[in-house]
């Protein structure tokens, strides 16, 4: 990184993500009363998976029986590891957030008894509102600077993060905070899809630089269907959706919930799969466009009616945005293992929602609203200890301060990393044979980029994100081992049914070495 510093400011609390978690973290810290300061790494309001088109949301009015009967249907197919306590307060707070995000003036839409409908939200507006409202509270927004790394006292306390300002000439920025929340979202692996170029796992490396630790790092291997023309992996049109092989001849893959597995199969063995969303009914369909026009511009634009015409499908991989794992939350507070240090949205785990499956868009969302106001409310107070903010130093590592000759290239440990996390016959269907032999080169990859990886200004972000998707690759595969079982998304050919012994999380932590330990249940988080 360039020596030059600008020290933007001190702040009581710093906010690291401009997403829907960051945006609530830093509304409620504001809420406080704290000097709030959020920075993003692209423009907030824009950035990011939620902002690029429509979410559906857990919400659940306060129906005792609806609510029970949706905790109870998430666990039955959870793996035993979701916490219902957290469940109840996720929905709880979700319920009383978007009551508050309509009276900021978001336009739900209204049935025909003049209800709104509060069970989805359309992204560009929702985080047009969001942004206007921090800003309101008072949060100072720094668009387009990227963190790199965290700040912290000698014994470890986060107190503040440093980046490069992209915009101007990828000169240094630090904040010194009382207390910092992450919210830089999971980690895509730069695989293409849509709105997840920013999502490379920044955060948890930092966090990981500091001691923190993970969980749910095998539940990582989310792919999702998508048009080969184009990168738009929301799966709600697929409901609607008849298969076809290279031939135009009929698949019968099942429902929803098994197709995508089958498709996986056919793909990963260098077979076609071809969709047509031919049972959707035609009253539905334009309004299927019209909630998720960037599903349908680049078929448009082939000249391909989604709905009469057949084409080609892909998986395209989303890693744990869509997946479960990330940073271990220690507190109803959404704290981490490190002091000062707060985790919201997906780049913490959200095992304690929704166990080893996906929590696609709408427990994610509402983790995203419920933990984000935990975690900004929380470092606040945090902050008022403050303690040792003029204390600090720089935490980075791999990727900005290599322990032997600059020589490394980002692009090229990228593509290395991504050969071993992307292909459907390493990640998807998964042995312990094929993740050993990744984990042979991921390990090796590691050592290079820990002795050589380092950039200058814009160079710096590039290496760090590749940094961080090597730790990633790491994380994902060394607990991957560990649960030698199949549960929700984590299937491993060589172990088929789940072990009753295994119905707990996995917790992972290091990164020149390392180290998985079961979570034993005097430690589950109350």
């Amino acid at each position: 990184m360039t020596a030059e510093v600008t020290l933007l400011r001190h702040a009581d609390v710093l906010v690291l993500g401009g997403g829907p978690a960051g945006a609530w973290a830093a509304i409620a810290a504001a809420g406080t009363g704290a000097d709030v300061v959020l920075a993003d790494k692209g423009y907030c309001g824009t950035s990011g998976s939620a902002a690029v088109g429509g979410n559906n949301l857990w919400y659940l009015p306060p129906d005792p029986a609806l609510r029970e009967a949706a905790m109870d249907a998430r666990e039955a197919i959870a793996g035993r590891l979701t916490e219902r306590r957290w469940m109840e307060r996720v929905i709880e707070e979700t319920y009383h957030q978007i009551g508050r995000l309509a009276g900021w003036g978001y336009p739900f839409p209204v049935d025909e008894g003049g209800v709104e409908r509060r069970g989805s939200l359309q992204g560009p507006e929702y985080m047009r509102r969001m942004r206007r409202k921090a800003h309101r509270s008072g949060v100072r927004i720094l668009d387009h600077h990227p963190a790199l790394e965290l700040l912290a006292t000698p014994d470890g306390t986060a107190v503040g993060a440093a980046g490069i300002r992209r915009q101007d000439g990828g000169g240094r920025w630090e904040v010194r905070a009382g207390a910092v929340v992450l919210a830089t979202g999971g980690c895509a692996f730069l695989s293409g899809a849509f709105g997840l170029d920013v999502d490379t796992g920044d955060g948890h490396l930092m966090a990981a630089e500091l001691g923190a630790e993970l969980s749910g790092m095998e539940f990582s291997n989310a792919y999702a269907l998508s048009p080969a023309y184009g990168a738009h992996t929301k799966g709600l049109m697929m409901q609607f959706a008849s298969y076809y092989d290279e031939d135009g001849r009929p698949l019968d893959l099942g429902d929803m919930g098994t197709a995508r597995q089958a498709v996986a199969r056919l793909l990963a063995d260098g077979r076609q799969v071809l969709a047509r969303l031919d049972q959707a009914p035609p009253g539905l369909r334009e309004a299927m466009r019209r909630s998720q026009p960037n599903y349908f511009l680049p078929l448009d634009k082939a000249g391909i009616d989604p709905f009469t015409q057949a084409y080609p499908v892909r998986l395209v991989m989303e890693g744990t945005v869509r997946g479960t794992g990330g940073l271990r939350v220690v507190g109803e507070d959404c704290a981490t293992t490190v002091p000062g240090l707060y985790a919201a949205g997906d780049v913490a785990t959200r095992e304690l929602i929704t166990g080893s499956v996906s929590g696609g868009g709408s427990h994610n969302g509402a983790w995203a609203i419920s933990s984000g106001t935990w975690a900004g409310t929380a470092a606040a107070a945090f902050a008022t200890r403050g303690e040792g903010r003029a204390r600090s130093r720089p935490a980075g590592r791999a990727g900005l301060r290599p322990h032997g000759l600059a020589t490394g290239a980002a692009a090229e440990v990228v593509r290395a990393v991504q050969d071993e996390v992307l292909p459907l016959d390493r990640n998807y269907f998964r042995t312990a044979a094929g993740l050993r032999r990744s984990l042979t080169s991921l390990d090796r990859l590691w050592t290079d980029v820990a002795a050589h990886l380092a950039g200058e200004g814009r160079g710096a972000l590039r290496a760090r994100q590749a940094a961080a998707m090597v730790a990633h690759g790491r994380w994902m595969y060394r607990a991957a081992l560990a649960r030698a079982e199949s549960r929700g998304m984590h299937q491993r050919l060589d172990r088929p049914e789940a072990d009753p012994r295994l119905a707990r999380r996995i917790r992972i932590g290091g990164l020149d070495e390392v180290w998985t330990a079961p979570e034993e249940p005097k430690e589950a988080v109350a």
